[in-house]
């Protein structure tokens, strides 16, 4: 084992302010031993465990959702649980990247006298499944959920983006033209819905196709026209775009700042940064003044392409315009700031220009600190950071808090010496369940640090929990397995490697 305190990571490691010193007892053993942290039992029993952590203990194990919602049916802990929808929306959550465990919960709450299902809970669980691909059970939640009319249009608007983002777009097609028999109305609003879904992945000519057909029944409004400007931004056919700014004007609709700030931010993505400056001239001309999210999005591009004092001189600009900064243009300043290493300055404006804009600092501020700290290497402020979102109460954790300390952990070489104890304190001290991003992260740099068997044991928990590893995922795991003669593991990696196909 690597020494504990090898840098750049000491001060992470022997200063008082650890991950260790801000993980209660009970989180702070070493999970070495079994290399699963996810789902580890907190304590033995159930003695003193909420109801939170008894059903999060049992829905974890089980490799299918009946076997699940029966170890949960046959529990007295579980049967002796006041089942409410706080409780059970706050399990789906946990387990939205695990949909054995989610479905099991949702059925055996389902049991409970007294208790009934929130349209709220059966849209997440019709969203879980969805992610998932399991398009059978999808359609026999629909089926239930319009026999109790508890079918709206958030219901729709997760079904149609589940099936186009699963490669299935003409079942989201399929699913407008059935809206009526589904209790709702097909007008403007449901279409738009279709137009949105389409156009956000990547499918704007079947999208368009559809519109065309339709556009003599059911007359588009300005929002339709948005739709599609930023869905052929999105695809960058930025002609197209122009070209539907002169149609939404054809059919009497005037362009909104969203309409060019659309076609700046396609710009931006691109690095065309003169048109950006035309079209902001062009805007003002047509006495369509940019707003905050205008500014913030030209601000990060620039700061993304590395040229600071552009971007700065950009939030100058807008401040002299009298537009109003809001938290996501601090996030956006913080990061430039960073990235051009003036992290005295960042901190100021974190600290005190926010403070005296009345602003509250969400997750992305705390994750754009945490990650610049960590660029620095100052992974000390940065775990201070983490227990200072901790302490607020502000705003809460997410899985990209951790990433940039579970990359100083790779990159210092103290893999054993902290990973386990960063994992698990996300899992048991802020319930946060890791998602594809965080396995992905983690087994890539195991197999970079040759940690394959323990990569590869993350890879299996992975597939365990029903998420699906990226191809490029199980090219270098395959090739770290195959150099350690790891002739079963290689077997079962080409099996998942088939199913990608």
């Amino acid at each position: 084992m690597q020494a504990a305190c090898a840098r750049p990571l000491s001060c992470m490691c022997c200063q008082s302010l650890t991950l260790r010193n801000l993980c209660s007892p009970s989180t702070s053993s070493r999970l070495v031993a079994t290399r699963n942290f996810q789902h580890r039992e907190q304590c033995q029993g159930h003695t003193g465990l909420f109801d939170l952590d008894i059903l999060i203990s049992k829905a974890s194990k089980g490799s299918s959702e009946d076997e699940i919602f029966q170890s949960l049916v046959n529990d007295r802990a579980c049967d002796a649980i006041n089942v409410s929808h706080n409780l059970i929306e706050g399990l789906l959550h946990r387990f939205k990247d695990n949909w054995k465990s989610a479905f099991g919960i949702f059925k055996w709450a389902s049991l409970h006298s007294g208790f009934r299902h929130s349209p709220e809970t059966y849209d997440m669980m019709v969203d879980i499944l969805g992610k998932m691909k399991q398009w059978g059970k999808v359609r026999a939640l629909l089926e239930e959920m319009s026999q109790r009319s508890l079918i709206t249009l958030n219901t729709i608007a997760k079904v149609m983006r589940r099936f186009a983002g699963g490669g299935q777009w003409k079942d989201a097609v399929r699913i407008f033209d059935e809206i009526e028999t589904l209790g709702l109305d097909k007008n403007i609003e449901s279409l738009n819905l279709l137009f949105d879904t389409l156009c956000k992945e990547n499918k704007v000519e079947q999208a368009r196709a559809v519109f065309l057909n339709l556009k003599q029944h059911i007359s588009p409004n300005a929002y339709t026209f948005n739709i599609f400007i930023h869905g052929w931004c999105k695809v960058r056919r930025v002609d197209e775009a122009h070209w539907t700014i002169l149609e939404m004007k054809g059919h009497g609709f005037r362009p909104s700042v969203i309409s060019y700030t659309t076609i700046i931010q396609c710009y931006c993505r691109e690095q065309n940064f003169n048109r950006v400056y035309e079209l902001l001239d062009e805007m003002q001309a047509q006495d369509c003044s940019p707003n905050v999210i205008t500014f913030t999005g030209i601000i990060f591009a620039l700061a993304k392409a590395e040229n600071f004092e552009e971007a700065l001189q950009m939030a100058e600009r807008m401040k002299s315009v009298g537009c109003k900064p809001d938290t996501l243009f601090y996030n956006s300043l913080i990061y430039t700031l960073g990235r051009a290493g003036r992290v005295h300055d960042a901190i100021y404006v974190f600290k005190v220009e926010m403070q005296n804009a009345s602003l509250t600092p969400n997750t992305c501020t705390y994750n754009t600190m945490i990650s610049m700290f960590c660029d620095h290497a100052e992974q000390s402020k940065a775990f201070e950071l983490l227990k200072e979102m901790q302490d607020s109460g502000l705003c809460k954790p997410d899985t990209q808090s951790y990433h940039p300390l579970i990359k100083s952990c790779f990159k210092a070489g103290v893999i054993d010496s902290c990973l386990n104890d960063i994992l698990d304190y996300m899992v048991n001290k802020h319930r946060l369940c890791l998602d594809i991003s965080t396995y992905t992260l983690i087994i890539h740099g195991l197999c970079r640090a040759d940690q394959c068997e323990w990569a590869y044991s993350i890879f299996e928990e992975m597939i365990n929990h029903g998420l699906v590893p990226r191809h490029r995922t199980c090219r270098l795991l395959l090739d770290e397995v195959k150099l350690k003669n790891m002739y079963g593991a290689a077997e079962k990696i080409e099996d998942v490697m088939k199913k990608l196909l």
